[in-house]
């Protein structure tokens, strides 16, 4: 009698090969537990938590966030300081320059009246007018001009009945400016409103009841 071959009798066992990882490697989302009919949160869902330290990395990277922001706003705040100071420091220096030659002008201004002003002088003061202009200066004080103490520095006070507030009636020496900054102020004679004399007084209501 012949032996049964072993393989008819012995059954082979099979090999089975689970696959136990939680993420799948083709889709790269979570694998649903075993024995649970809802599918796992996903990974940075609102309902997931996140990996161990990410969630100290988070609130450290806004944290730098804001530093970043906060120096960011305070040297863009320095620079505009930085750059106000420059133009008032300029505007300073070109002030002074001006104000040291206010002398030369009133020179100038002394031949022009006296007839002075001619031939190569007349030529150099003239462009020397014109370049302090050019950077701003600029001339005021005329008789006539209403009384400013901001701008006219009065030297002789007078009465007057042809003047109905304080006004300007001789300039000894004119004011310069440079924008809204006065350099000098204007050395004048001022004249008041003369009190009215009964003639006067008269002579106006006189006038007064023509025109009516």
């Amino acid at each position: 009698m012949s032996r049964p071959d072993r393989s008819e009798t012995e059954e082979v066992p099979r090999v089975v090969i689970r696959d136990k990882r939680r993420l799948d490697p083709v889709t790269g989302q979570v694998r649903e537990t075993a024995g649970s009919s809802e599918p796992a949160p996903e990974a940075g869902s609102p309902g997931g938590q996140p990996p161990d330290g990410q969630g100290g990395l988070r609130d450290e990277l806004l944290e730098r966030t804001a530093d970043l922001q906060r120096l960011s706003a305070e040297y863009a705040n320095y620079r505009r300081r930085v750059e106000r100071d420059r133009v008032a420091v300029v505007d300073i220096a070109q002030d002074r320059v001006l104000a040291a030659l206010l002398p030369v002008l009133d020179d100038v201004d002394r031949a022009r009246e006296h007839g002075d002003l001619d031939g190569a002088f007349k030529a150099v003061a003239e462009q020397l007018v014109a370049v302090l202009a050019k950077h701003g200066l600029d001339a005021f004080g005329a008789e006539g001009e209403p009384f400013d103490p901001t701008r006219h520095e009065a030297v002789m006070h007078s009465t007057s009945e042809d003047v109905d507030g304080p006004t300007c009636i001789g300039i000894m020496r004119r004011g310069y400016q440079r924008g809204d900054r006065v350099l000098r102020p204007a050395m004048v004679a001022v004249a008041d409103p003369a009190e009215p004399t009964a003639e006067t007084a008269e002579a106006r209501a006189g006038a007064d009841s023509v025109e009516h």
